[in-house]
């Protein structure tokens, strides 16, 4: 099958971001994920079934099916944006893996027209899924929640050792990867919890850079719109002094350290 032709399942497709990669990109968020990560601030991305959801008062479907060729469609559409800022395309979620032949077939689309790639990843899937996307991917923006597996696996629903393994994999393939650590109150806001995730991160091949993500609310709304209940109740952001002291706690390990994405 041509590359073009192979179909996946989107939700959104968000023009003029500046957080998700290098310089101005289009990020195109696929269905599905396995974890459930209490503060996952996509809550209409974690099933692969197409949704319904309240916003705004109305109603409106999450989810379509779709080609790399649409997709590429509105991807080249701000390609004068691209290479003024170095930016490109990035597959986010969910979780894009999940989707393999789909990312695999967009992202090399992409690279074929000359535009740079970035994947985000939770890394939670077989390392089969993940080698041959990562063949396209010219950054990988990886989650690391916590290094207790038993304390993952209480917030996000699994243990983390796949993860931790398939994040060595990824390294040591030579690819460029920063470490995202989403700062969650409550769950990894300590230094010393901060400074494992850090240690791990710097003893990774070719690794030099982490970004720590506040907690935010912003899903809140759209928990209310698929009629669940929003799991951090009122867990509230980190403040700025916390988290410069969580990033003090992780520059001690030699790496660049950025708050926000």
């Amino acid at each position: 099958m041509d590359k073009y032709s192979v179909s996946g399942r989107v939700f959104d497709i968000q023009k003029f971001s500046t957080h998700d990669g290098p310089g101005i990109r289009t990020v195109v968020f696929l269905k599905g994920c396995i974890l459930r990560c209490r503060w996952c601030c996509n809550p209409e991305s974690q099933s692969h079934r197409i949704e319904r959801m309240k916003t705004g008062g109305k109603i409106k479907t999450v989810g379509y099916d779709t080609t790399v060729e649409e997709v590429m469609k509105k991807v080249r559409q701000d390609m004068p944006y691209y290479r003024r800022s170095g930016g490109g395309v990035t597959l986010s979620g969910g979780e894009a893996l999940a989707q393999s032949e789909f990312a695999a077939a967009l992202l090399s689309a992409a690279k074929d027209e000359g535009i740079n790639t970035a994947v985000e990843t939770t890394a939670c899937l077989p390392f089969d899924m993940i080698s041959e996307p990562l063949k396209y991917i010219d950054t990988v923006l990886c989650d690391i929640k916590h290094m207790n597996s038993e304390k993952h696996e209480k917030f996000c629903g699994l243990r983390n050792e796949l993860i931790l393994s398939n994040i060595r994999k990824i390294a040591d393939s030579g690819a460029h990867m920063i470490i995202r650590v989403p700062t969650i109150p409550g769950f990894n806001d300590t230094e010393e919890e901060i400074s494992d995730i850090a240690r791990f991160a710097a003893s990774l091949s070719g690794v030099d850079e982490i970004h720590l993500l506040p907690y935010h609310r912003l899903g809140y709304d759209k928990y209310v719109g698929l009629g669940r209940d929003y799991p951090m109740g009122d867990v509230q952001s980190p403040s700025k002094d916390k988290m410069n002291l969580l990033a003090a706690a992780a520059e001690k390990f030699g790496l660049t350290v950025v708050i926000g994405g």
